[in-house]
C-alpha cells in the first residue's frame, strides 16, 4: 500500500538520527539553554539575517497558541483564512487559552491587506465595539493549508496594513521549506525577518523527529516569552534535542534539498492527474496536491494508496489531497502513477 496523506508519517532523517546518537550520552543544560541550542539559534538568526530571539518548541500547535497568547491583550482576537490552521485544524486551541479566532473568507487558501483593513475599519466604526473582540492580531500559513504562497508582494501589502492597524503579524512556517524550495516563490527568509513580528520554521513535517523553531523579531514579544512557553507546556526539558536536530537540518542546505525533492515528486502525481483530466483545486507549487475525483476514480485509487478526502462538492466530485514528504521515494511516485494512468 502506498502513502500519501501526510508529510509526517516517517520517523526523522538519517542525518538527524545520526546526530541525536552521536550525542546521546552527553549531558546539557536543559530548557534550550544548552549550546546545541545556542548554535541553532546562531545558524537561523544568520540565515535570516537577523538578531530577532529564537526558541524551539515540540510541536505547531502549541507555538502557535503560545506566541498568540504572548502577543494579544485579553480583549483581542487574531484574524485568519476561515481555512487557517488555528481556525479549523488545532481543536479550539487558540480559544482555549483566551483568545477568539476571527476567520476571513480566503481565496486559495490566503487573504489580501485589504481584508484585513476593512475588518479592522468595520470593528472600529462600530458604536458597540467595546462589546465586541478587537483584532490584535493577523496569522497567515507559509505554504496555506491548500499549499498556496503569499508572494513577496502580497506580504508585503499586508504587512504595511498591519504596521498602519496596530497588528501583529505572525506567519505559521510548520511547511515553510516546501514554500522556500518550490518553484516561482519569491519569499526569502530574511524577507520574513523583515516583514514579519514572529514566523515558525517548521521540522516537524520536514525530516525532524519533532520540533518547530520560533523566530521572534519584534522586541516587545521577546520580553518574558520563555514564562509563556513554560507555562503552556511547550518547554522541552530536555531540550538540546531540538537544538541537534536543527542543526543536523539547517547546516548545509538539506532542509530545503529534501523539500525540493518533495514538491518535484508532488508536481509529477499532479501532473498524472492533469493529463488524464482531473482538475486541480488549487495553484500549489509545493507537497501538496489537491485533485479533483470523481468518486469512482477516489475508490479505485483507494485500492492502492491511502490519501485524504478533503472534502465533497455539490456534483458529488470529491476534493482530495495527495502529500509527498522530505522522504517520498520515486520508485512509490512511479506506481501511484501507474494507478493514475490506470483510471
Amino acid at each position: 500500500m502506498l502513502f500519501f496523506e501526510c508529510d509526517y508519517a516517517e520517523g526523522a532523517h538519517p542525518a538527524v538520527l545520526e546526530r541525536l546518537c552521536a550525542t546521546n550520552m552527553e549531558q546539557t543544560e536543559g530548557y534550550g539553554t544548552d549550546p546545541y541550542c545556542r548554535q541553532a539559534g546562531n545558524l537561523i538568526r544568520t540565515l535570516c539575517a537577523s538578531d530577532g530571539a529564537v526558541h524551539f518548541l515540540i510541536g505547531g500547535t502549541q507555538v502557535n497558541t503560545a506566541i498568540i497568547a504572548a502577543a494579544l491583550r485579553p480583549h483581542q482576537g487574531v484574524l485568519c483564512a476561515g481555512s487557517g490552521h488555528i481556525n479549523v485544524h488545532e481543536t479550539g486551541g487558540v480559544e482555549a487559552s483566551g483568545h477568539k479566532v476571527l476567520p476571513l473568507p480566503g481565496h486559495d487558501g490566503k487573504i489580501t491587506a485589504a481584508q484585513i483593513a476593512r475588518a479592522c475599519d468595520a470593528h472600529r466604526a462600530d458604536a458597540s465595539r467595546e462589546h465586541l473582540v478587537q483584532p490584535g492580531m493577523v496569522y497567515l500559513s507559509q505554504p496555506t493549508e491548500y499549499g498556496t504562497l503569499y508572494s513577496l508582494d502580497e506580504l508585503r501589502r499586508i504587512s504595511e496594513t498591519c504596521r498602519v492597524h496596530g497588528l501583529w503579524l505572525y506567519v505559521d512556517g510548520a511547511r515553510m521549506s516546501y514554500g522556500l524550495a518550490a518553484a516561482g516563490n519569491d519569499v526569502t527568509l530574511p524577507d520574513l525577518a523583515r516583514l514579519c513580528d514572529a514566523f515558525t520554521l517548521g521540522g516537524t513535517k520536514t525530516g525532524a523527529l519533532f520540533g518547530e523553531a520560533l523566530v521572534i523579531t519584534a522586541p516587545a514579544l521577546q520580553n518574558d516569552f520563555r514564562y509563556i512557553m513554560k507555562q503552556r507546556g511547550a518547554m522541552l526539558a530536555k531540550g538540546r534535542l531540538l537544538g541537534l536536530q536543527f542543526l543536523a537540518l539547517l547546516e548545509d542546505g538539506l532542509w530545503l534539498r529534501i523539500a525540493a525533492h518533495a514538491n518535484t515528486q508532488a508536481l509529477r502525481i499532479a501532473g498524472a492527474f492533469r493529463r488524464k483530466g482531473c482538475p486541480l483545486c488549487y495553484p500549489s507549487p509545493t507537497n501538496q496536491q489537491f485533485l479533483i475525483l470523481t468518486p469512482q476514480q477516489a475508490g479505485a485509487l483507494t485500492a492502492h494508496c491511502h490519501f485524504s478526502r478533503w472534502s465533497e462538492l455539490p456534483d458529488g466530485r470529491l476534493v482530495t489531497r495527495f502529500c509527498t514528504s522530505w522522504a517520498t521515494r520515486t520508485e512509490h511516485v512511479d506506481a501511484l502513477i501507474g494507478h493514475i494512468e490506470a483510471l
